[in-house]
């Protein structure tokens, strides 16, 4: 038994959580496995992202536009692969969920997938997420008179907390963030792909395998990649998504960690209405494939035979598991995103027998048995490592 193994899910979570760093290499001795920080700079952008970042005016909190927030810009990511290895030719994206601020809660996700698949786990931030946003827009003390305003403004405000107050805000003051953050994502992973596959990249040889394993929104996001698939570069890119893959419509993103309830109301009510009938009007223009692959993951009825003829022709790189308890991303809604006929081949509900939620599946406090956290921890990322290896 190995040092890793020996160790609890809760302490290995702890040490990992101790040792990660944007700023230099780290050696999991433990493991043979090290965490490489490379640095990102947006070169693939998008006019269209722009034009429509400089109309939205910045929130209370925050000065300045979308377009000027030089932290989405130019941004470090992490890389999780074996001590020794100089240039590999597999990879697996690792996409995250909705107002996430740190990689905590994953570093051992991806030390699992990169030892057991022997491929390099690449942790990439969404847009305007993890250290993709100034520090002050999740500072309590700088923060705290926002949430009290907010609170007065929107009387009996369920669920407004200091930890979702910059995405709140953002979302209710104009929901079509929500979509320009995800097309700027879709453009940075497309750039992060092209780089990759074109032997740009120090870590990645030419023509490098790139799998996804995509968590919550992630899973929302990576489904639109494939949908649209730039350049054909994912069309043989397999997708593994665990409590996401659903659609928009069946969301409920109502929470403490994740946007309040104004914001989650006006974000369905603008992209289920406005958005979904009128498109980006203000752009004067056809929607484009992005826009399209996006549309059709936000109802049942939209697009449909697109959606589900492309799930069933891409069934066998595809598998979704999702969580009996989870009320964020329901099985049923993904059962809608990717038809009957699919999920009945390609989708599981698994129910871990202990008390989680859709943002803490494995827990790390003491009031669960660690050793039941650890046995449903290591079955599903040994059903993952199998599927994206």
């Amino acid at each position: 038994m190995t040092i890793r193994e020996q160790l609890k899910f809760a302490e290995r979570f702890r040490k990992l959580k101790d040792l990660f760093s944007y700023e230099k290499e780290v050696c999991l001795e433990d493991t043979s496995l090290k965490i490489r920080p490379f640095r990102f700079n947006q070169v693939f952008v998008n006019p269209e992202i722009k034009q429509i970042q400089q109309t939205i005016a910045p929130p209370a909190f925050c000065s300045v536009s979308d377009d000027d927030i030089e932290e989405n810009k130019r941004f470090t990511y992490t890389v999780f692969v074996r001590q020794g290895v100089v240039q590999t030719n597999k990879a697996i994206l690792l996409l995250h969920g909705l107002n996430e601020r740190n990689w905590e809660k994953y570093l051992p996700w991806a030390e699992e997938l990169a030892l057991q698949t022997e491929r390099a786990v690449i942790l990439f931030p969404i847009a305007f997420h993890m250290n993709r946003t100034p520090g002050s827009w999740y500072n309590p003390r700088t923060l705290l008179p926002y949430v009290n305003s907010r609170k007065e403004k929107f009387t009996g405000l369920e669920n407004s907390t200091f930890a979702n107050l910059a995405l709140s805000s953002r979302l209710s003051d104009n929901p079509v963030r929500f979509y320009i953050s995800g097309k700027e994502s879709i453009f940075n992973l497309w750039q992060l792909i092209r780089e990759i596959k074109n032997g740009q990249h120090p870590l990645f040889a030419p023509n490098t395998s790139i799998n996804i394993f995509a968590y919550s929104i992630g899973a929302f996001l990576a489904q639109v990649l494939l949908l649209s698939n730039p350049e054909k570069l994912t069309s043989d890119s397999r997708l593994f998504m665990f409590c996401g893959g659903t659609l928009f419509s069946r969301m409920n993103g109502n929470s403490r960690d994740i946007v309040d309830w104004e914001a989650f109301h006006k974000l369905k009510d603008y992209f289920l209405n406005d958005f979904l009938h009128k498109g980006l009007s203000i752009l004067k223009r056809k929607e484009d494939f992005i826009e399209k692959a996006f549309k059709a993951m936000l109802s049942f009825s939209t697009y449909r035979r697109y959606r589900e003829t492309f799930f069933q022709e891409n069934q066998h790189r595809i598998t979704a598991i999702t969580l009996k308890k989870d009320t964020v991303v329901p099985t049923f809604g993904v059962r809608e995103a990717l038809g009957e006929k699919c999920a009945g081949r390609i989708l599981e509900e698994l129910d871990f027998p202990y008390e989680y939620s859709h943002q803490v599946p494995f827990p790390v406090h003491n009031r669960v048995a660690a050793e039941i956290v650890q046995q449903s921890f290591s079955g599903l990322f040994s059903r993952a490592a199998a599927f994206l290896a």
